[in-house]
């Protein structure tokens, strides 16, 4: 069987890729992996993984090679840097990248490879979370070829529950800062409610269940509710900084767009603020600490 399947490659095997990749090899793709700190690979080669030490060597066998890394920094790092992607890529081979970067620096990047190598590029960011990525529903909303996008959907289908082609190569990317314009602000404004209600003398761990259902119900207020009334900020699930690095991004496209995003230029102040004070790398559950007084 694993004979017909397309040979992956992975790089970033991080909050997001270990599951991730777990869900490729229970499927049964053969499945090279890369990471910069190598034992994060570990559990994934006592799966069936094989681990390489460059990202070019990510390429000597995949059909299609997968990224999911921090920033658009680590991205262009990791593609064009010395040992590179760019150094194995050849003509036919797909990137499909999961992570989070600024559209215009997708854009350009896509262009420069294809020209240099041949190999195509697909942005494919992703919105669920870390309990997406274990159970595969993960929400991905794509930019690139029609034709790139239906090679990997059948692959992408072990990830999450929809694919979405959203346009030309970006447009994922934008779709992503959308979804992260939303999740941010609902984030903070939720942080507002709890501490309000807690001051006002309700019970704050109950404001997600009387709320379900209803208008102002969402993904984020089950999650981030009970955890902001409790004080649970343990384990991290996701980081202050990814929610500042996307909201800043945000701000940037629609200055580029000459469109206005006034609530979501607020929110990045404000996350700035609190990942200012220690914060960076908490969970963003912590923006309770914000309103409350002597926290």
């Amino acid at each position: 069987m694993t004979d017909s399947l397309p040979s992956l490659a992975f790089a970033g095997i991080g909050l997001m890729g270990l599951p991730m990749t777990r869900r490729l090899l229970a499927a049964g793709f053969p499945l090279t992996v890369w990471n910069r700190s190598p034992e994060k690979c570990i559990s994934l080669v006592e799966q069936g993984a094989r681990r390489v030490k460059t990202p070019a060597e990510l390429c000597a066998e995949a059909d299609i090679v997968m990224l999911c890394l921090a920033d658009t920094r680590v991205v262009r790092k990791v593609v064009f840097g010395e040992g590179g992607i760019v150094e194995g890529a050849k003509p036919g081979q797909l990137l499909v990248d999961f992570s989070s970067l600024e559209p215009a620096a997708t854009r350009e990047m896509a262009a420069e490879l294809e020209s240099r190598t041949g190999m195509r590029w697909m942005d494919a960011p992703v919105s669920g979370g870390t309990p997406g990525a274990e159970a595969g529903t993960l929400a991905i909303m794509a930019g690139g070829h029609d034709d790139d996008v239906e090679r990997v959907r059948p692959i992408l289908a072990h990830l999450g529950q929809r694919l979405t082609r959203m346009g030309a190569v970006g447009a994922g990317q934008v779709t992503k800062v959308c979804n992260q314009m939303i999740v941010a602000c609902n984030a903070l404004v939720i942080a507002e409610v709890v501490a309000l209600a807690e001051k006002a003398g309700v019970d704050a761990s109950l404001i997600a269940q009387a709320l379900a259902g209803g208008f102002a119900d969402s993904k984020p207020l089950q999650i981030l509710g009970p955890q902001m009334a409790e004080s649970r900020f343990e384990p991290i699930k996701w980081h202050v900084r990814t929610l500042l690095k996307d909201l800043d991004t945000a701000v940037r496209l629609s200055r580029e767009h000459d469109s206005a995003t006034p609530l979501s230029g607020l929110a990045a102040q404000l996350m700035r603020l609190h990942g200012s004070q220690g914060n960076l790398e908490r969970d963003p559950a912590t923006l309770v600490e914000m309103f409350r007084e002597n926290h």
